[in-house]
């Protein structure tokens, strides 16, 4: 079978802070992702996204980047992140790392020159705007993180946007001479050996130029839990130039043969933008979808409507898909309850290994991990902290990586106290404790990345929706001769269900366990469970 390494891949998301500490700083660092890429190895995926570990403040924890070339020394050096990349394709592992081209730290060598005045060479690197007459901001966006995105500069006399913290500026990316430092930074990196980019927050990257207000969404105050939420954003992100830089980011990457481009478009209705930025085979190669997320529960509308945005109609980009990361509550948490968790974790992977695209699983979601319990006064998340208590917040997905139950600190870090607390109802969950168990989610998804491996429809294969129940999702991924059911009940009751002849006698490879005899395909599904039945062409 030829196709690109990356159509249908597995990614697993390191967020380096959490993943494991060897100096005993109690932060996670290169040297210990370094350590654990032979257990990542040894679930069966594909390739690894490692979250940023860049020169930072770390007001925003690396996302706020103050230089792109460089890494914060918290979390090592650049023999350390060699010897990951050397190890990882070693393992049969790509390396894809993030950008971060909408803004900077304020701490950035960039802004720090910007901010002297308006005549020098970066003056307009960044989004500088007059105030108006009475001095109030040049228009009424509103921050992710509260407030106005507006922030008055002295040594300028002028606001400066920011879309996120006020120590995050905005890039003016409409400035080609920003757009050719960016492209820079991704050569340095795809030089040093990635294989790839996460470009976060891309529909971020410009503005309108003319500064207008945007209008209210019409959102109820008792509905949201930030001004952000009261707007319609349709000036201060998604600008119609975007796609001719993401063109330009193409260009780059064509340089690299095999590397790999998936977008973060966020939003309310992000679909336009996603299958904007990956369209027709000459922009980025993927798109990072956010239907599940922030969603509260796990619903046969919801998915039906998530699949059928992509079905591979000529022109349209790859879909990549997401349950969980580190900036949203684990979806374990969010759609179980205490009765039925464990059956939840194994549907919720089952299901994401189904979706025609590239699953991302972020780290613990292999163990089953619930979201981890973060008291206020150990909160380290702006957000969370902006916010409380009305969101589960961030810190809560960022807990450190359990490798080990009898171990302190769950054998993450030997340091007496870590940057985040470690959590003992996750620690009960650790690598340790799993990796014998038949029975356990670890071996679980080991067995069902293997059993997937395997099934051509599955990594490659169209997709193609069943008419059924609402609580009832299936869908067929056929290659070939070949095709794959894949059902789900995602309701609370047992339902029955009457699979197309065709697969009347498909044999039945994956439910609530794998590499058993199950016989035929279900017609009497229990709740918040699913099935793979293959049946083979001729």
């Amino acid at each position: 079978m030829t196709r690109e390494w990356w159509r249908g891949a597995v990614i697993y998301q390191i967020y380096p802070r959490s993943f494991r500490d060897t100096n005993a700083d109690g932060i996670g660092d290169l040297k210990g992702i370094l350590k654990g890429l032979d257990y990542v190895a040894s679930l069966g995926v594909d390739g690894i996204w490692i979250s940023p570990f860049f020169t930072s403040p770390m007001k925003d924890f690396g996302y706020d980047v103050a230089d792109y070339c460089g890494i914060d020394p918290s979390f090592g050096d650049f023999d350390d992140f060699d010897a990951i990349i050397e190890r990882s394709h070693a393992l049969g592992l790509k390396v894809i790392i993030d950008q971060v081209y909408s803004h900077t730290s304020d701490e950035h060598a960039w802004f720090e020159e910007s901010r002297q005045s308006r005549t020098n060479a970066k003056a307009d690197w960044y989004v500088w705007a007059d105030p108006k007459p009475d001095g109030s901001p040049p228009s009424n966006w509103q921050s992710v993180f509260g407030g106005s995105a507006w922030e008055w500069d002295g040594p300028r006399k002028q606001y400066y946007l920011h879309n996120f913290l006020k120590s995050q500026p905005d890039l003016n990316v409409h400035n080609p001479d920003v757009q050719n430092a960016l492209l820079d930074a991704a050569r340095f990196w795809l030089d040093r050996g990635v294989d790839g980019f996460r470009l976060d927050a891309l529909n971020f990257s410009m503005h309108d130029p003319e500064l207008r207000d945007n209008p209210p969404s019409g959102a109820p105050l008792e509905t949201v839990t930030r001004p952000f939420d009261m707007q319609i954003k349709r000036f201060n992100q998604s600008h119609d130039d975007i796609p001719a830089f993401i063109e330009r980011i193409r260009g780059v990457i064509d340089e690299y043969p095999g590397s790999f481009t998936v977008a973060e478009v966020g939003g309310p209705e992000p679909l336009a933008e996603m299958k904007a930025f990956t369209a027709d085979g000459k922009r980025l190669d993927s798109a990072y979808n956010f239907d599940f997320l922030y969603a509260p529960e796990l619903t046969g509308p919801r998915v039906k409507a998530s699949l059928a945005n992509w079905n591979g109609e000529p022109g349209e980009g790859w879909p990549s898909w997401a349950f969980s990361n580190h900036d949203a509550p684990r979806s374990t948490t969010r759609w179980s309850n205490a009765d039925n968790f464990e059956e939840v974790a194994r549907l919720s992977l089952l299901l994401l290994l189904s979706l025609r695209g590239n699953p991302i699983i972020y780290q613990g979601e292999e163990l089953a991990l619930p979201q981890g319990e973060v008291a206020f006064e150990d909160l380290q998340d702006p957000e969370a902290i902006a916010n409380w208590p009305h969101t589960l917040g961030r810190d809560g997905a960022r807990t450190p990586f359990p490798w080990s139950s009898h171990e302190p600190q769950a054998g993450f870090s030997n340091a007496n106290q870590t940057w985040l607390k470690v959590d003992p109802a996750q620690a009960t969950r650790a690598v340790d404790t799993q990796s014998d168990g038949k029975e356990s989610a670890l071996h679980y998804t080991r067995q069902l990345l293997a059993l997937r491996r395997s099934l051509a429809p599955l990594l490659i294969g169209s997709s193609e929706i069943l008419e059924t129940d609402d609580d009832i999702v299936a869908f067929v991924r056929r290659a070939g001769d070949d095709a794959v059911l894949c059902a789900f009940n995602l309701g609370d009751r047992t339902l029955s269900w009457s699979p197309p002849v065709e697969f009347c006698d498909a044999q039945l490879v994956a439910s609530e366990a794998i590499g058993e005899e199950h016989g035929r395909v279900l017609r009497e599904m229990a709740p918040k469970s699913g099935y793979w039945a293959v049946k083979k062409g001729s």
